[in-house]
């Protein structure tokens, strides 16, 4: 947190001798000031000769404060925020659409978890099938252990759609091979620089994220052998 003597230059207010006054409580650093009992210490300030305005440094301290947080939202606008502005995209699987109450919700994480072959790779070539198909946008699907089946893909689209629309759906895909977490990790950082300078809308919009799966590039690192976790 920033020191106070960094808010003087455009506060006045929040001179050196209100830094003194903070400082004889303990208080250097905006963080302090949030952890201090403010009732004690605005009834300090009213024992100084400088009163007012100590008091005046401290509810500018406040509204400084309270400009950087987001305002406080209790919880049923925050259930219709997420009805009226996450959308959903269906994962291909009519159970697990309903157990994720409609199925991914964009801009959010979700991660599979579960042993070996217990089909996590399937169901997330399953997922990307169905948002390139049904969303009319991009996945990326980013194969740490070289799974990735696009035969595989073709069948779930062909199993909906005539051949010329399923190579268009196929190309809607684009898998790139990981080996490490270093490489995941600037192909990501390519991702977003790439994403902030494209309009990514309609069919060149990227809808959907796979990482198969982070686990194996983490367990190297850790040791052991780790549960199995994939991130769509």
């Amino acid at each position: 947190m920033a020191p106070l003597k960094h808010l003087e230059k455009e506060n006045p207010i929040i001179d050196a001798c209100f830094q003194d006054f903070c400082a004889s409580h303990g208080i250097l650093t905006i963080e302090d000031f949030l952890l201090h009992d403010l009732y004690e210490l605005t009834a300090f300030s009213q024992r100084q000769t400088n009163a007012d305005r100590l008091k005046e440094g401290i509810t500018l301290i406040l509204s400084l404060i309270e400009r950087q947080c987001r305002p406080l939202v209790n919880g049923l606008k925050l259930l219709e925020d997420l009805h009226r502005n996450k959308h959903t995209l269906s994962t291909g699987d009519k159970e697990t659409d309903s157990l994720l109450q409609g199925g991914f919700r964009e801009g959010q994480l979700t991660e599979l978890v579960g042993p070996s072959s217990s089909g996590k790779t399937q169901f997330c070539m399953q997922a990307a099938a169905s948002v390139a198909e049904n969303h009319l946008g991009r996945v990326l699907y980013l194969d740490t252990g070289n799974s990735f089946s696009a035969r595989r893909i073709a069948q779930f689209i062909c199993s909906s759609s005539d051949a010329t629309l399923g190579q268009k759906v196929m190309s809607r895909i684009l898998c790139h091979t990981v080996y490490d977490i270093y490489t995941l990790f600037d192909t990501l950082q390519d991702l977003e620089i790439t994403l902030r300078l494209q309009m990514n809308v309609n069919e060149s919009r990227l809808r959907l994220l796979v990482v198969d799966s982070i686990s194996s590039l983490i367990t190297p690192i850790l040791g052991g052998s780790g549960s199995q976790g994939t991130y769509p």
